[in-house]
């Protein structure tokens, strides 16, 4: 068997396509985690938003800068 070389030789031409994109623009990573409750027609309805999440994270951070204004 030996030592045989794993992949392409001269790597993908093609890599650029399928990078990793950044999907969020803060300063920081989202690597930390959050749970709550809430309804489960609100999960529903929210489930159907295109990018929910990132829109559930501005959110809050929408209502944080509110209080710091206060």
């Amino acid at each position: 068997m030996g030592n045989q070389a794993s992949g392409r030789p001269g790597g993908n031409p093609d890599l650029e396509a399928y990078q990793f994109e950044k999907k969020y623009d803060w300063d920081e990573p989202c690597t930390a985690s959050l749970s709550l409750r809430i309804p489960p027609n609100i999960k529903e309805k929210l489930k159907t938003l295109p990018n929910w999440q990132e829109r559930v994270r501005k959110a809050i951070a929408a209502e944080l800068e509110k209080e710091e204004d206060i």
